[in-house]
């Protein structure tokens, strides 16, 4: 696979390659500024380096996606974007993990939520840190764009931006009295209202407000095994009060509402806006079901789109009977402020200070069947709090130099509170109560300084110096509040912390050269790291005093070309990289190092490379017909691996999946005169196989990985003549295609069950629109 894939890979760099030449040679393209503004093509202006650049200016490979592609696709949740943008991936996680999401780009991220890990990809609101996988899928709530950063950006966003960022950047309060409502029904019972405005309350002050709320029934029966199954030979007899079809509850429903206000001054040479967001979700469980159970388990496979889990125990060890709760709620909120402050024309400090806090509460059945002997579950409750300031200085250092310095701060405080069952290690279950503290600060300070030698040519350096520091503090009662031994062969844990300090530098060297108008060649290598922890979950003393690890690194090599060509109706980016990463964290499955005794110890045990190519595409042939795609080739191997990984991971595995991945969307607005417009847009989006790991050995090697799926949407928008009213007929995917996007198998080895998400069927919905 890896040869074909490295062709496939050369193929396709050398079409770039040529497609670059071509757009070199050809200076009948070249279109003068008058040209330019009448291209109905938009132009996006990012600011991925602190400063204002067209998107096409900016030697990154980014995907920059405004507010009229977001509403074109429907799309109103972070995790959507991933689908079109080349190399992501955004997944909302299973039930285990709460209210959160696995971000991964160009094979380099985090899917576990525990505050002792650190996301591998940053995710910003408004350029402030959101520094935690949980409660992170955010609603597209008022956009102007989202920018996609691919690769590492250590300079420029720091810490735990190994793999990239994603950047959400609101509307800003303006001078033009506007607003928009928003009604939604469709498929399970969906509703759905936004609504926004925007009001100039004096020459210089303005406000801005907007609010969603959805909810959607679930798509996965929760049935009562007993209920369903009188007589059955567990002898399990009905947990809940049902109706006649057994059914619990609907995992998979939606069930949230946000709201964000801005209030902004405007003035000759200061800017000031201060930003308040809320959001709340209270919904069933993931949908997910049961894909393999074994032994004593194997009566408790149910269906594709249905599962016996019951998130309940019978009485064993120090537990009587309870129920860890099948909801997941989750309430957060944050507030910043923007200071914009011109010293002169030639010098501006920006400022940005932020808090944020949240609560996610929810309940876990980790084995995924109504009872088992050998069976674990457990509740959770996390309090998260953030704090960070930020200072930036640019300047402009004559007619061809700028330079960006500052200075970044954050603390970070968690409580994960947490009550286990874990049945599979023994006949002595490991019951206990954490309340587990966990605190995370970090500095740093960093600078870029943009050089042109020529007007052709652009040199880009830049350093950020970082300092890291975690505690994390093992709370383990008994179940009666007692301390001491919790479970079979676990000594007692309670008190101990947990200590990881670290310090690192990061660095950036890029040169880029504007052959023409229409072309822009960049090279760039850098370096990224994600932040350092320590081992979450410890069996013995040793794992928790042991068990800190460092950060692990990519040092990137990338190369890529901007095009706007034909008049500028073809866009076509191109990006090749080759990434060497660096003290892999990866899971250990033999803790003789740490103590022995069963393991869970995270430490830096492996090495490796990562390779790829990436492309994006939009067209516009004639005027009101768009396409945009995109796709991304990847390669990936192991070049060390400790033994003390176990086989959980093999030199054989890849680091990075999908390999490939790939979109295209196309769309064409009809004038209908006094009639209005017409507008119908198809979208498809392939993911390929996923690799989940070896925890299913012995069943089926095609269960190392999840497979591909390909999702595709429909969706026809009439608005009126004045374009002030819009209605929407939505289908997403189009081909009813059942998939997997996510596997949870932890106790596999011990229970014999696995379960996995399902990915939401084919789903309708009609929208109307009023803007004023």
């Amino acid at each position: 696979m890896a040869h074909t894939l490295t062709r496939s890979l050369a193929l396709f760099l050398s079409a770039g390659t040529s497609l670059g030449t071509m757009a070199i040679a050809t200076p009948a393209f070249a279109q003068d500024e008058e040209a330019r503004s009448t291209r109905t093509t938009t132009e996006i202006v990012v600011t991925a380096q602190f400063r204002e650049q067209r998107l096409q200016d900016t030697p990154l490979a980014i995907t920059a996606v405004d507010a009229e592609l977001l509403e074109s696709r429907n799309q109103d949740d972070i995790a959507q974007i991933a689908a079109q943008a080349p190399s992501v991936t955004l997944q909302p996680m299973g039930g285990a993990y709460g209210n959160s999401l696995g971000a991964s780009i160009r094979g380099v991220g985090q899917f576990d939520f525990n505050p002792a890990y650190e996301p591998g990809v940053g995710m910003y609101i408004d350029d402030v840190y959101y520094g935690s996988l949980t409660g992170a899928n955010f609603d597209l709530l008022d956009l102007e764009r989202v920018e996609v950063l691919r690769g590492p950006q250590g300079t420029l966003t720091g810490r735990n931006s190994i793999g990239g960022a994603i950047k959400l950047f609101s509307q800003k309060p303006n001078a033009t009295p506007s607003g928009y409502a928003e009604a939604s029904y469709g498929s399970r019972n969906r509703l759905e209202a936004r609504a926004g405005a925007n009001f100039p309350l004096t020459d210089t002050l303005f406000a801005r407000f907007s609010a969603v709320h959805k909810q959607q029934d679930g798509y996965v029966d929760m049935i009562d095994y007993g209920c369903a199954n009188p007589g059955n030979p567990e002898g399990i007899l009905p947990t809940y009060t049902t109706g006649a079809d057994c059914v619990v509850d609907k995992l998979g429903e939606t069930n949230y509402s946000g709201a964000r206000a801005a209030l902004r001054y405007a003035g000759t040479a200061v800017d000031v806006q201060v930003i308040a967001d809320y959001q709340y979700s209270n919904r069933a469980s993931a949908a997910e079901v049961p894909i393999i159970a074994q032994g004593d388990a194997s009566n408790f496979l149910c269906g594709p789109t249905c599962t016996y889990a019951s998130w309940y125990l019978p009485a064993a060890g120090a537990a009587g009977n309870w129920t860890q709760g099948h909801r997941n709620e989750f309430e957060g909120w944050g507030v910043s402020g923007h200071i914009d402050y011109d010293v002169s024309d030639k010098i501006q400090i920006q400022s940005i200070t932020a808090y944020r806090e949240y609560n996610n509460k929810w309940g876990s059945d980790d084995d995924f069947t109504p009872t088992l002997t050998r069976a674990a579950g457990g509740y959770n409750d996390l309090d998260f709090w953030f704090f960070s300031q930020e200072l930036r200085v640019n300047a402009e250092l004559g007619e061809n130099a700028d330079l960006t310095v500052g200075g970044y701060y954050s603390d970070q405080r968690s409580t994960y509170f947490t009550i286990q069952d874990i049945r599979y290690l023994g006949p002595n279950p490991l019951q206990f109560r954490g309340n587990d503290p966990v605190n995370a600060d970090t500095k740093a300070v960093f600078g870029t300084l943009i050089v042109k030698p020529t007007d052709a040519l652009t040199l880009t350096g830049g350093l950020r110096y970082t300092e890291e520091h975690k505690d994390y503090t093992f709370v383990r009662k008994r179940l009666d509040g007692t301390t001491g031994p919790v479970g079979s062969g676990v000594e007692n844990l309670d008190g101990l912390t947990s200590v990881y300090d670290g310090d690192r530098v990061d660095w950036r060297l890029s040169a880029d050269y504007r052959f023409s108008d229409q072309v822009l060649a960049y090279v760039t290598v850098g370096t990224g790291f994600k932040g350092g922890g320590v081992t979450a979950r410890p069996f013995l003393p040793e794992h928790a005093i042991k068990g800190s690890f460092n950060p692990e690194t990519v040092t990137s090599y990338e190369f890529g070309l901007k095009t706007d060509l034909l008049d500028r109706r073809l866009r076509l980016n191109l990006a090749t990289f080759y990434n060497e990463y660096a003290d892999i964290q990866l899971g250990l499955s033999d803790c003789s190092d740490y103590g022995g005794g069963p393991c869970a110890v995270i430490a830096n045990a492996g090495d490796g490379k990562i390779w790829g190519a990436e492309a994006e595409l939009f067209a516009e042939p004639v005027d009101g017909l768009t396409i945009d795609a995109s796709a991304s080739l990847l390669d990936s191997e192991y070049s060390s691996i400790s033994s003390a990984v176990g086989n959980s991971v093999t030199l054989a595995d890849p680091i990075v999946t999908p390999e490939f991945q790939a979109s295209f969307g196309i769309q064409y607005r009809a004038d209908l005169g006094s009639s209005g417009s017409i507008t119908p847009r198809f979208d498809v989006a392939h993911r390929g196989k996923r690799f989940v790991g070896h925890r299913l050995d012995g069943i089926d090697t095609d269960l190392q990985y999840l497979d591909g799926f390909t999702l595709g949407s429909a969706r026809l928008t009439w608005r009126n003549q004045p374009e002030d009213v819009a209605i929407s007929l939505e289908i997403t995917n189009l081909f009813d295609e059942y998939y997997h996007p996510s596997r949870f198998d932890a106790v596999y080895g011990f229970a014999g069950t696995a379960y996995a998400q399902v990915g939401a069927p084919r789903e309708w919905r009609v929208s109307v629109k009023k803007t004023f």
